[in-house]
């Protein structure tokens, strides 16, 4: 009896899809990936065209500004900071070596010239003193003896030669108090005589504002110690850095503004030496117009009326520039199916490896981007003056790195 033969085992059903998805799955992605960015430039001397939905431009952080045309009537965004004018700043020094007794006003307070700010208390003060008291007794007697003698001389009782000695007598201590005078008014001892104490009285040079202490009750000064650093703050000004190439759009005297602050006032300087580092030029101005508004140190962005006529370039955040071999490029929104505003919030992710997914920009409509190549013509910290802008354009400031990583090798060549 033949022996009975078992039938093969079936194999899975599922085996053979298994083999199959995952190849179909790769292939999906690239496909998304390939219609997100779109990178089909015509030859290579056109700018690479990017195609990203507005939920893929939230994803990756993408944020936008407009630029204002070359050669427009103002630069915009220039870094600066407030300061005080050199000649409205004045120290309060300890006059001499001595021990701090009281501290009177603190910084943010505001002072009036002559107003007692701090009390010391030295030795060196009271020798001060007392020599200024001796002084004031040997300039007293010797005026007394050269008028007896003058009396005398007039009565033909001495002779001349001892009325010329009391005289020049008289005029050297004249000269020592004088002096002792002068001593004890820089040390704040308004008398010369009195009662010796040893205690200095530290006044406010000028109306102001204390602004820094540098000094603690009970701390021991030597001479010129820093106590108090008072200023007047009105008006303030602007150090603003420019790229050189700036420079020689502006003129002395033209409008500058603090538009965050609404302050504003005019061009004083246009400094001649550049920054080895930023290959940038000091600006000065002076705020006369809501200074109030303006602390001393603070960092703000200012705008600079241009020179009639002049048209070099548009000033950019450095952050919005990507360099890619010896190019710099600039992303410059084409328009399309959404707008992303001047703020792009965190939105949809993107897809698997760090890409958007085709099928998402095709959904909620794409928008172009291209690689704009531009010049730099100057670079100010976060500043940068470039030329190959289009006029009014809406560029990209944030994400601009991950844009870049889009392009190929050689994009926008």
């Amino acid at each position: 009896m033949p022996a009975h033969r078992q039938p093969p085992l079936a194999r899975p059903a599922t085996a053979a899809p298994a083999r199959a998805f995952f190849p179909a799955r790769r292939a999906a992605l690239l496909l998304g990936l390939a219609g997100a960015l779109c990178l089909a430039p015509a030859h290579a001397a056109e700018a690479l065209a990017l195609q990203l939905s507005p939920a893929q431009m939230q994803a990756l952080g993408i944020e936008t500004q407009l630029v204002p045309a070359a050669g427009s009537a103002a630069q915009d965004g220039l870094p600066a900071r407030v300061a005080v004018p050199n000649d409205q700043v004045r120290m309060v020094t300890a006059p001499l070596a001595g021990l701090v007794e009281a501290l009177l006003v603190a910084p943010g307070q505001t002072v009036k010239k002559g107003q007692v700010v701090a009390r010391l208390s030295s030795p060196e003060a009271l020798a001060l003193q007392r020599d200024g008291a001796q002084a004031a007794s040997q300039a007293l007697l010797a005026e007394q003896v050269r008028a007896r003698d003058a009396q005398l001389f007039a009565e033909g009782l001495i002779a001349e030669s001892r009325l010329q000695a009391s005289r020049a007598q008289a005029a050297q201590a004249a000269a020592l108090l004088a002096e002792r005078r002068q001593r004890l008014a820089l040390a704040g001892l308004a008398q010369a005589g009195g009662n010796a104490s040893g205690n200095l009285a530290l006044r406010a040079p000028l109306d102001g504002e204390i602004l820094e202490q540098s000094a603690s009750v009970g701390q021991r000064l030597e001479a010129a110690g820093p106590i108090y650093r008072i200023a007047r703050l009105h008006p303030l000004w602007l150090e603003i850095q420019a790229p050189v190439a700036l420079a020689a759009q502006l003129a002395i005297g033209s409008r500058v503004q603090v538009p965050a602050q609404q302050a504003s006032g005019k061009l004083i300087a246009v400094g001649r030496a550049v920054d080895g580092g930023s290959q940038s030029v000091l600006l000065r101005a002076e705020i006369d117009r809501g200074s109030e508004r303006l602390r001393p140190g603070q960092a703000v962005e200012a705008s600079l009326e241009l020179k009639p006529g002049a048209a070099v370039g548009v000033l950019l955040p450095a952050a919005a520039l990507a360099r890619q071999g010896e190019r710099t490029l600039v992303f410059v929104q084409q328009g399309g199916g959404g707008k992303t505003g001047d703020k792009a919030a965190a939105g949809a992710a993107p897809s698997a490896a760090g890409a958007p997914s085709g099928a998402a920009a095709q959904a909620a409509g794409s928008v172009e981007w291209r690689a704009v190549p531009v010049r730099i013509l100057g670079q100010s910290g976060s500043s940068a003056l470039v030329d190959g802008v289009p006029a009014g354009a809406r560029i990209a400031v944030r994400g601009v790195s991950a844009l870049k990583a889009m392009l190929p090798d050689d994009g926008a060549q």
